[in-house]
């Protein structure tokens, strides 16, 4: 009988482990919008609008993002340098998620940022690609096209990434 309890234990896990993985689907390294013309969307705040069509025939990192999200305070400076060093070649939008405006602004003043931003308060932009998470990222081609997802921080910096946005800038 002393098998049963560890063989409960080890099926119980196995269980979670896969419910974890399946729910973990939606937001996978490949998902729906990947290969796809990416979603368009308008959004206006009090100091701008932007239309993610209005980027076309530019290579766009699309970063959804809050000013309250640790993870995405921990990345916004390696985003932001990456912005600077590749310059025009890369347009960085960063659709902020804030539902408190105030807090959003006073983020902004406090961190000024080299990147066009705005928030997105009804949440829309974010979840025409199905966002739940923030940060999460999609690198979309100078045609349109979402070519890379990323859930999570990312060092916007390392080597790897900064040369495949140039490759996608040189892509005709």
């Amino acid at each position: 009988m002393s098998y049963r309890p560890s063989f409960i234990r080890v099926a119980g896990a196995g269980f979670v482990a896969l419910f974890l993985a399946c729910c973990a689907c939606n937001r996978g390294v490949h998902p729906q919008v990947v290969g796809h013309r990416a979603p368009d969307f308008t959004v206006s705040d009090s100091e701008r609008t932007i239309s993610l069509h209005d980027y076309r025939g530019k290579v766009v990192v699309l970063n959804f993002w809050a000013s309250w999200c640790a993870p995405c305070i921990e990345e916004l400076p390696s985003l932001l340098e990456m912005q600077k060093d590749m310059g025009d070649h890369v347009t960085v939008l960063a659709v902020a998620t804030d539902q408190d405006v105030d807090q959003y602004r006073k983020f902004l003043r406090d961190h000024p940022m080299n990147v066009i931003t705005v928030n997105d308060q009804e949440q829309k932009s974010s979840s025409k690609y199905g966002t739940t998470g923030w940060p999460e990222t999609y690198i979309i081609d100078r045609k349109g096209v979402v070519r890379r997802k990323f859930v999570g921080p990312v060092e916007w910096t390392n080597p790897e990434i900064v040369a495949y946005l140039e490759k996608l800038r040189t892509e005709t």
